[in-house]
């Protein structure tokens, strides 16, 4: 059956042929087993069948103990039984036994209540995850999908192609919808659309997070000269307003010999004052460029975001047209072999 199944997914692959080397096919795998470890109905429905399981279990515990209790009562009483006796017992034993092993099977066996219940409690959850695998593949354009945990034999599979925790999310999100206003709906889908944005392109979000790690880089390295600035300024004024101070001291006399000194010095050092004057206001407009110059590169990046996101929701519509044109063509066809 495997081997039938591989030379039909062979076969269908030469078939579109055309469409790979337009787009190239796209394969994804689920693990039904994870995703049903993941969805809440499914672990209620299998603590139900773990409890009925464990009562099963401890009647037929039950059982074997009588059953022991006669077979260890017949070996202590064989000596004082006649032989008619002996071969009722021993039979009552035999028939005890052939009818718990009964018993096992219609509770256990490959057909037993165990298995056909499962089946039953399981399958509404089953078919959840199927549409909602259905519904990934028709939106996301998938060739095929296949199931991990099946009797298909996949001798290996990366991880990138695993869309397990997509179906989760699908699953999920239709519960959640259901207490949602419109305007979280709205906020719902945005961020599926962004999170769809992430799964598909995995090498743009990359270049993003450099991207933005620049950015950050660019705006520590601002923000020290910045502050490196405001010092030497802050220094600057301080040392401005003592020279100010010692001038008028000196003119009202109110200085010592020492201090006309120290005051000739602080004059033959103005001309260095006003040279570090100029070089803060030199690195100030190179601070207020570089700022001009990150909002210029902001302002660039919204505007390549809008128009990836336009020509994101152009693509969408044009498949969506695309879409609805090829379903109204087939059904079209259908009508005219139906019609006599």
């Amino acid at each position: 059956m495997k081997k039938i199944f591989l030379l039909l997914l062979i076969s269908l692959t030469f078939t579109n042929a055309t469409v790979a080397q337009t787009r190239g096919v796209k394969i994804g795998y689920i693990d039904m087993e994870y995703i049903l470890e993941k969805v809440p109905d499914y672990a209620e429905a299998k603590n139900q069948l773990e409890e009925k399981a464990q009562k099963w279990k401890q009647e037929i515990e039950a059982k074997k103990v009588e059953i022991n209790k006669l077979r260890e009562g017949l070996k202590t009483e064989k000596v004082l039984l006649t032989k008619e006796l002996i071969a009722e017992r021993e039979e009552e034993i035999t028939f005890l036994d052939n009818e718990l092993l009964d018993y096992q099977q219609k509770r256990f066996g490959p057909n037993g209540d165990l298995m056909v219940q499962k089946a039953v409690l399981v399958k509404p959850i089953q078919d959840q995850v199927f549409n909602a695998v259905q519904d990934l593949a028709e939106a996301k354009k998938y060739d095929y999908i296949f199931d991990k945990s099946s009797d298909l034999t996949m001798l290996f599979a990366a991880k990138r192609f695993d869309v397990s925790d997509r179906v989760v999310s699908i699953l999920t999100r239709a519960d959640k919808r259901k207490q949602m206003s419109n305007k979280d709906l709205k906020k719902e889908a945005e961020a599926e659309r962004k999170q769809d944005m992430i799964d598909d392109n995995p090498e743009a979000v990359e270049r993003q997070k450099l991207m933005e790690g620049k950015k950050e880089e660019r705006q520590k390295l601002l923000d020290e000269r910045k502050l490196a600035a405001a010092e030497k300024k802050k220094a600057f004024e301080e040392k401005r307003k003592q020279l100010l101070a010692d001038k008028t001291n000196k003119k009202t006399g109110t200085v010592s010999d020492k201090d006309n000194l120290e005051g000739d010095k602080i004059d033959s050092n103005e001309a260095d004052e006003a040279a570090m004057q100029a070089k803060l206001e030199k690195e100030q407009k190179m601070a207020d460029a570089l700022d001009a110059k990150k909002k210029t590169l902001e302002e660039r990046q919204k505007l390549i975001d809008d128009r990836k996101k336009a020509l994101e929701e152009k693509k969408q519509k044009a498949l969506e047209e695309r879409e609805a044109l090829k379903k109204a063509r087939e059904e079209e066809r259908i009508n005219k072999q139906v019609k006599p």
